[in-house]
Order: structure tokens, then C-alpha cells, then sequence
């Protein structure tokens, strides 16, 4: 080979236009879909002899309509390219068909002594019966609402101690509390400010105090009442009914209430540090895999992110009256409560099916079902023909609250509870977190898990055996992949360039600044303060609100479209007993 020789002071012509070239726009052209014509060289035979022909290949494109999970994900990529959607893409992540919902009637009147039916509680025996797959089955199960574990503390010998208000000042005395102002009353009524008539609002004022500040004020309102209890027994007939009155709120006029005492509630106070709450944390190690804050098969264990409360522990310092208004969990996930005591907890549990009429009743009543703080009106609820559960949760009762479920909670003591989160993989879990996200969308309530970016970070890393929870979750990934794929033919189309740039360790999932809606891998971006170089994200709909024509946004793509086909191929349904065969014991 020849080769070109220079002088050493002898200067190199560079190719002006490559001096030019903006890398990064080389980058872009090199993504921009190239048009192809498949020819074939078809052999036939004319005049006895042989020859070859070229001919077209009509490549057959499937519609869009028609793609479903059994299809390949370069399938799926070819029917988006031919459907040449040119508006918003808005289709569901999730299909009618998949549901495993059960089938409640709600038409035929339930009699009134069934409108109260018997709590689940399951007594356990000992530890082995705690790890049974059988209590996972139980609790999980979709027509089961919730399932209150008697002693599991007990069986399992937890140290609830390292939670009392005691151990807690001991461990960290200056830790902060969130503290809600409410009004004491019995926990099947609810009245107005007035005391004229009972109300589903159930309001309260926020301020922050500290754990021993709390503590004291806990201990306080302890002694405060047997000082009460003292008194009312040496007093007489008259002056105990007075005294009751003046605690209770009770006046001999049925349709006038009293305003109640005002208590302090000391809620959602984190416990996520390991190292300050090390201990603490090690204890609830002793629960069942499927209890635990973190687990393989927890979807809240796949979110690559903190949830406050939801993977990670939140303590709740209670005085009698103390309230958790009505709610579901954020994204329908299920829960798990542990009340440390030394009170007891008086619990109201409907099961998820009848949410939306609770949600109408809200409604009816002026408060928001999704933001606002509300307490059922027991009577309304079984007018609307809604069975309710309710039930006492004692020391070292685990109270298990299904997907879905509708509950609301009051202290009947002076205690301590702990609770968070817990995603199972099962089809039933999925599906109701997958609903919420969605109804979140449509009411602008942000979803405090974002179910693309899990979904995703399930079907890399978890192996399902499930078919029904893998049909949903490949239906999922497949939406998404649609999704993607013509919002980015569209943006290239209008000669919007695309930017790469790939997610790091540990980045959280993104969420729109405006309408709070999940913003998975195609990232709509501007700038807040150039000198600052702070970014704000957006969701195509809220971008182009603001700069219709998108200039000066700048739109970044996380994942390479070939790394989400890979997994959405990838992710296939395992078979139980491959699973097995590889389990070293």
C-alpha cells in the first residue's frame, strides 16, 4: 500500500466540512429512519434455459389494532411505523380482558346483619406457620380485604419493644414528628364543628414537634386521664354523668353535640435511616418475606427509588382518638400495620370494589375522594348497601390490608403503630396499581409509584411464573413500546432532533412539573435558569402547552428504542418447576 507522506513543517488540509460538524447532529442523522426497497433475484426458467429476475418484496405490515404480546417487538415497531399515527397516541396499559377482579354484586340488597361481616383473623401456632405459603395465599387473595393476624409478634418473637415511645426517645430524642390537631370523638361518629349533625370532612391543623416532645405530651395525656378516672369513680351518680358528658362530648340533647377534646397526633414519622434506626430495622428481618419492607418478589423493591412510607418504615405515636382518615394506599398498593401498644387500634375496612361508590359519597359530601381528608358516615355507607368490616387490632396484631382496600383508623388507647407498603407480584396487586395510575392521570393526582418505570425494572430483573401477572405486565411493556414509538416517528417527522442520554445509577423516575404525570424515557426538557443550569422535565401535553412549535426544548431519550425490545423479548413466562430445579439447598 502506498502511503502519504508529509514534511514535518508542512501543514495537513483538513476537509473543511468536517471542521464544521456538530458531532452531536451527526449523532441525530445517524437515527433518522432510512427507506429501503427489498429486492430478490427469483430464479425462473424461460426458453428451457434458467435466468434470474429481480423482483420486489412486498414486506406484509400487521395493523396496529391487531399487534398483541404473542407479537415480537420488531413486529410491534413495524405496525407503529405503518399505523403513521399522526395524533396523540392514548391507548391503556391495561386490557379488559386480563382482569382478575372478582365479581361482587352490588345490585341485589344485602341484609343488615351483613352489612358488618366477621373480620378474617388468623391465629398462628408458631413460626413455621407464619412462613407458610398458605397465609401468602390468604392475605393476598382478592376477595379477602384484609386479614388481621393475631400475636404474630408473639410467634415470630419480635422485640416491639425497640418501637415503645421510650426506645424511641432513648434512640434518637430530636427525630421529627408531624403532628395533626383533631377533634376527640367516638369512632363511629363524626361531626361538624358545630356538634349539629354528622359529616364526612374530617379536617385537622399540621405542625411538626419533636419524638421527646412528643413523648412527653403522650405520657402526659396518660396521666391526665386516670387523674379523670380517679375522680369520676369517688364522685357521685349526678357528677359522673356530668363528667362523662364533659369527656365524651354526650349531651342528654340526642340532636346537639358538645365539641370534643383536642388531642395531638403524632403521624408519619420516618424510620428509613439504617443507621440511626439499625436495630429497629433488623427486627422486622423476623417477618415473612411477602411482610417485609424489601423482597425480590415486592414490586416497591423494583422502584430503584426512596418512598417514604411506602418502601421504608413510618411510626405513628397515637393518643386515644387519635384518626387515619378514610383512604386507599397510594397506587392501590397493599399494607402492613403493627400496633407496638400498649392500646389497642379500632379499625373500618370496605373492600376495594365498593370504592368508587365511597368516592361519590365523598362527592356528595364536598370533600375530595383522592386529596381530601374524610371520615365515613357508618349509616351512609350501609344505606349504599357497602358492607364495612371493623375490628380491634391489639398488641402484636399484624394487620394485613389487601390491594385496594378502603380503611380507616382510630385509637382506642395511648399507643405506638409501625406500617408501610408492600407490592406482591401477583396479578391482582398489579392490575388495581395499574387502575389507580391511570384514574391518578385523568383526576392530575400524581402516582407516588411510577408504574412504567417499575414495570420495566420488573420484567429486566424478575423471572414470573405467573401467567395472568405476565400477561399484564407484557401488555404493559407493549403499550409502552407503542407509546414510545409513535410519539418519536412524530417528533422525527416534524424534524424535531432526539437527543440520547442514558439513565446512571440510582436516577430516579421523572414525573412532569406541571400535571405530575409519569415521563418515562421520552424526557421534554427546558431550562428554568440558564445561569444556574437548573432543568425542568415535562410531559409532551404540558411542554407543548407552553411552546407549541417545542423550540427550546430540548427532548432526551433515555433508553435506546433496541434496549426496550431486547427486555420486551426477553420477558418471557417461566415455568414453576425451572425455577425449582435451580434452587441450591
Amino acid at each position: 500500500e502506498k502511503k502519504n507522506k508529509t514534511g514535518p513543517d508542512r501543514k495537513i488540509n483538513r476537509p473543511p466540512l468536517l471542521a464544521r460538524v456538530n458531532l452531536l447532529n451527526l449523532q441525530e442523522l445517524s437515527k433518522i429512519p432510512l427507506k429501503e426497497l427489498r429486492i430478490c433475484l427469483v430464479r425462473v426458467e424461460s426458453g428451457g434455459r434458467q435466468t434470474r429476475i429481480a423482483s420486489e418484496i412486498e414486506q406484509k405490515t400487521m395493523p396496529l389494532n391487531a399487534i398483541n404480546i404473542k407479537n415480537s417487538a420488531a413486529e410491534v415497531i413495524q405496525a407503529c411505523k405503518g399505523a403513521n399515527i399522526k395524533s396523540k397516541f392514548q391507548e391503556s396499559y391495561l386490557l379488559p380482558a386480563f382482569s382478575v377482579k372478582p365479581i361482587l354484586s352490588t345490585e341485589t340488597p344485602i341484609p343488615r346483619e351483613k352489612l358488618n361481616p366477621p373480620t378474617p383473623s388468623i391465629y398462628l401456632e408458631s413460626k413455621r406457620d407464619a412462613f407458610s405459603p398458605v397465609l401468602l395465599q390468604f392475605c393476598t387473595g382478592p376477595k379477602n380485604a384484609v386479614t388481621v393476624i393475631r400475636g404474630l409478634a408473639g410467634s415470630l418473637r419480635l422485640n416491639l419493644g425497640l418501637f415503645s415511645t421510650k426506645s424511641l426517645v432513648e434512640a434518637n430524642s430530636e427525630h421529627a414528628v408531624e403532628v395533626r390537631t383533631q377533634v376527640q370523638q367516638p369512632a363511629d361518629e363524626n361531626w361538624n364543628h358545630l356538634g349539629s349533625a354528622q359529616t364526612w370532612p374530617c379536617e385537622s391543623s399540621r405542625s411538626h414537634t419533636t419524638i421527646a416532645k412528643y413523648a412527653q405530651y403522650q405520657a402526659s395525656s396518660f396521666q391526665e386521664s386516670l387523674q379523670v378516672e380517679i375522680v369520676t369513680m369517688s364522685a357521685s351518680v349526678g357528677s359522673e354523668s356530668n363528667s362523662i358528658s364533659c369527656l365524651t362530648g354526650v349531651t342528654s340533647n340526642s340532636e346537639q353535640k358538645t365539641i370534643g377534646k383536642i388531642i395531638k397526633f403524632g403521624t408519619n414519622i420516618d424510620l428509613s435511616d439504617p443507621k440511626r434506626w439499625k436495630l429497629q430495622l433488623q427486627e422486622l428481618l423476623k417477618l415473612p418475606a411477602f411482610m417485609r419492607v424489601s423482597s425480590s418478589t415486592n414490586m416497591l423493591s423494583h422502584v430503584g427509588q426512596t418512598i417514604l412510607g411506602m418502601n421504608t418504615v413510618q411510626l405513628y405515636m397515637k393518643v386515644p382518638g387519635s384518626r387515619t382518615p378514610g383512604h386507599q394506599e397510594n397506587n392501590n398498593f397493599c399494607s402492613v400495620n403493627i400496633n407496638i401498644g400498649p392500646g389497642d387500634c379500632e379499625w373500618f375496612a370496605v373492600h376495594e370494589h365498593y370504592w368508587k361508590a365511597i368516592s361519590d359519597l365523598c362527592e356528595k359530601h364536598t370533600v375530595d375522594y383522592l386529596t381530601g381528608s374524610w371520615w365515613p358516615v357508618l349509616e351512609d355507607l350501609y344505606r349504599s348497601n357497602i358492607p364495612v368490616y371493623r375490628f380491634i387490632q391489639r398488641p402484636g396484631d399484624l394487620v394485613w390490608i389487601n390491594a385496594g382496600t378502603v380503611h380507616w383508623v382510630q385509637a382506642v388507647g395511648w399507643c405506638n403503630n409501625i406500617a408501610w407498603n408492600v407490592g406482591p407480584l401477583n396479578a391482582y396487586q398489579y392490575q388495581l396499581a395499574l387502575e389507580r395510575f391511570e384514574w391518578n392521570e385523568i383526576k392530575k393526582v400524581k402516582s407516588i409509584v411510577p408504574m412504567i418505570h417499575v414495570s420495566w425494572n420488573v420484567a429486566r430483573t424478575v423471572k414470573i411464573t405467573d401467567p395472568n401477572t405476565f400477561k399484564m405486565i407484557k401488555h404493559c411493556l407493549l403499550q409502552s413500546i407503542k407509546h414510545i414509538q409513535i410519539l418519536r416517528d412524530q417528533l422525527v417527522s416534524a424534524g424535531k432532533k432526539i437527543s440520547y442520554q442514558s439513565r446512571v445509577k440510582d436516577e430516579p423516575a421523572y414525573y412532569c412539573n406541571e400535571c405530575d404525570v409519569e415521563v418515562f424515557n421520552l424526557l421534554f426538557v427546558t431550562s428554568e435558569n440558564s445561569s444556574k443550569k437548573t432543568y425542568v422535565v415535562h410531559c409532551e401535553d404540558c411542554a407543548r402547552e407552553q411552546i407549541p412549535s417545542l423550540s427550546g426544548v430540548v427532548v432526551l431519550e433515555q433508553y435506546r428504542i433496541s434496549e426496550l425490545m431486547n427486555t420486551y423479548d426477553n420477558f418471557t413466562l417461566v415455568r414453576q418447576t425451572l425455577i425449582r430445579t435451580n434452587v441450591k439447598v
